[in-house]
Order: C-alpha cells, then structure tokens, then sequence
C-alpha cells in the first residue's frame, strides 16, 4: 500500500529531465519565499506602514500583469529554455543590485518596488515557459502529477525553506537583509545552472500565423470559449486576488495583535508552508484522480475559513495553527487547479493558458497596496476576516458552475468524437 503511494505521488520523478528541471524548480522558489518575507521585514521597518509593503508587491504585482500575456505567447513560441534562462539571469541580476543597495545603506521603498517590478516582469515570462517545458517533459498521461509536485511539494517545501532561512538571515546581525538577498542571487544562479542541464528546445516563431497580440487574444477566445476552463481560472484568480494578499499583512500583525518583532512572521510562514507540503503531498496522489474535482472546492472553502481564523486568533498558538490551516487549505486549492486546468488545455495553448492562470498573483500583487491601506485604516484583523468572508463567498458561487460546465464537456466529448466518426 506504501509502496503503491510512493510509485502514485512521486511517478512523474522518474524521468531524468523532468527531476532536472524540479530541482531548478525548488531552487527559484526558495530564492522566492525568501524574497517574499525579507523584503516584506525590508519595507515595514522602513516605514512602519502595511502600505508601503503593500507599494513594493503591487509594483511586482503589475509587472506580471503587463508581461504575463505576452510572456504566454513567447512559450508558445520561443525556445522555452532560452526565456527560462533570461528570466532567470534578470531575476539574479536584480536580486543582487537590492543586496548592494542594502549594504550600502542606500535602499528605500522606491528601489525595492522598482526590484520587484522587474522580477515580477521576468515572472510573466518564465512562469508560462517553464510550465509548457514541463509539459512537454512528462506527456500528457503525468501532468497532472507532475504539476502536483512543481506547484504543491517543491512550492510548499520551498515556503518551509525559504522563510527558515530567511529568517536565520534576518536574525544575524554580520549577514542581515543584504546578506539574505544575496542568498537569494546564489539561489537562483543553481536554478540557472540546471535550466543549462536540460535539452535544448527549438522556437516555433509563429506556429498560428497571427500576430503576439493575435496569439493572446486567440488564448482569452480559447479560455472563454472553454466553460469548466473559464470557469477553473476566473475562479482561481478570483480568490488569490481576494485571499492572499494575507501576507503583506503579517508582519503588522506580528507587531500591533501580538507585541512581537516583525522577523517572526518567518516562524508563521515556515508553519504555513508545513501545512502546505501535507496537504500536496496527498494531492499529488490524487491529481489525476476523479477525486480532484472533489477535493479542489473543499479546499478554496476551508482556506477562506482560515483567514477568517487567522484574523480572530487570540494567542500565538492559536495563530500558527490557524497559519498551518491557511497552509494545508491554500496548498490544496493551488496545486488542484493546476492540475484540472492541465487536464482539460490542449497542448497548443498551453502557454497562454498558463499565463492566465499567472495573472491571479499579478492580480494579488496589485490587491496588496488597497488591502494594506485598508488594514492601515481598520486594522490587520477586521481586514483578514472581511478577506476570508468574501474568498467563501466566491467559492460557494463558482463551484456550481463550475460542475456544470464539467458535465458540459463530458457530454460534448462523446458528440464531437461521434461528429468526427461520421465525417
């Protein structure tokens, strides 16, 4: 029975490209959860204020959003290894200019926004590359697998990593905030190294005969043409939007509800990301499964249950346990959806699917500066549970449509292959 779960949750792993490309996969992400609490811990003590972390994840926020489509149609394009290795070595560069910029003393919350408007313009990019990369790897008999462990137990092991080590940076007094971004460079130059490692793949420089906009445009008309797809990614980023932004939020948390120094919002996101490897560990061993459709709403519910808890948590405990909640629940809805939206995209839009779905964290990036300005005003903890109320109440409206446009295309399947026999 052990050995059936193994061979189920960990199948994709057996090819050697795609174990490649997940190391590089679990390198970046460290690099990136780290970034996400440091530079959160940067932009707080500098002002004091939700809002300015709230400035410097809206500007990373709208760089995905501007890039993100034609990042899209530049994997459905380009060689998905060459846009991998841009990005990754733009990602570097910027990391390590904020790292000087800190040592030096130099840093304000205008050059971290500008940092992280160009890694979130490199995000556009290499987010929907490395997924069609991935795709093309594994075939489709293990994408389902395969997303479960890229986006659930790399990403989720990552979000335990990534914040420990941020916060032992944060904690040395010789290594400190610059020290950590330059981790976060050595990091992303391993990812780089092994994107190296992988086969070369060759540009397919107009494979529709449209033009970049054209090829976006024909992605929106494939998603909004596509019911339980349509549905599965407005949903999605629907509640990322909504949901988590949670994290510009903690460390105001940490310090106004709970009288502790901001650093410790690393102990709650490492709590966080445990709950998230549990939760896709087991998804990984269900994604492929009719069990998928199932679980995925249940999740996107309970994890809007969890902010809720997170904002009426009345000790320390009681807020880490509700963090391993938001982990668990978050974990799941993620790693499903990926999984569900691989399933149901045709190998051809799988670039600019993708990118859709990506634009959920643009989306989020850009929530985070109203949402920091509203819990300026009323308060981290009014603002999370307003924040989970609404996530419950996108979930409780999609759900149904969105089982109805699964039943949708189950019925059309059978009469377009009948159609197809007949001509």
């Amino acid at each position: 029975m052990v050995r059936n779960w193994l061979s189920g949750t960990f199948t994709a792993l057996v090819l050697r490209d795609f174990r490649v490309l997940w190391v590089g996969t679990i390198l970046a992400f460290v690099a990136f959860f780290m970034s996400t609490v440091v530079q959160s811990v940067v932009a707080y003590d500098l002002t004091q204020k939700n809002s300015a972390v709230g400035v410097v994840v809206f500007a990373q926020g709208l760089g995905q959003m501007l890039f993100g489509p034609p990042g899209g149609a530049a994997a459905d394009r380009l060689s998905k290894r060459f846009v991998i290795i841009v990005c990754q070595v733009t990602i570097t560069l910027a990391f390590t200019g904020i790292a000087l910029l800190l040592v030096t003393d130099l840093v304000t919350v205008a050059f971290l926004a500008v940092g992280s408007f160009v890694i979130g313009s490199s995000f556009g990019f290499l987010g929907p590359a490395r997924q069609s990369f991935m795709f093309e790897i594994v075939g489709p008999e293990r994408r389902g697998n395969a997303i479960a462990l890229s986006q659930g137990v790399a990403l989720n092991g990552a979000r335990i990593v990534g914040p420990a080590l941020a916060g032992l940076a944060l904690g040395l007094t010789f290594f400190g905030k610059g020290g950590a971004y330059f981790v976060m460079a050595v990091f992303y130059i391993g990812a780089i190294i092994t994107t190296v490692m992988l086969p070369a793949t060759k540009p397919n420089p107009n494979p529709s005969g449209r033009s970049v906009l054209g090829d976006m445009a024909s992605g929106v008309s494939y998603v909004w043409s596509h019911p339980q797809l349509r549905i599965l990614i407005l949903g999605y980023v629907l509640i990322i939007m909504m949901g988590f932004p949670y994290v510009t939020l903690l460390p105001g948390l940490v310090e106004t509800a709970f009288n502790r120094d901001s650093d410790n919002v690393t102990i709650l996101f490492a709590v966080s990301a445990a709950g998230g490897l549990v939760s896709s560990l087991w998804m990984a061993s269900i994604a492929d499964s009719p069990r998928a459709n199932l679980v995925y709403p249940v999740s996107a519910f309970l994890f809007g249950l969890s902010l809720i808890a997170t904002g009426i948590a009345p000790t320390w405990f009681s807020l880490a346990l509700a963090m391993f909640i938001v982990g668990i629940a978050s974990g799941g809805f993620q790693t499903l959806n990926g999984a569900l939206v691989a399933k149901v995209t045709e190998q051809e839009y799988f670039g600019r699917v993708i990118s859709l779905t990506f634009f959920a964290f643009a989306a989020f990036g850009l929530m985070a500066l109203p949402i920091g300005v509203v819990a300026d005003i009323i308060g981290e903890r009014l603002t999370l549970g307003i924040m989970g109320v609404i996530v419950c109440v996108i979930v409780a409206v999609f759900t149904p449509m969105e089982m109805r446009g699964r039943r949708g295309a189950q019925v059309a399947k059978p009469l377009r292959s009948a159609g197809g026999g007949g001509g």
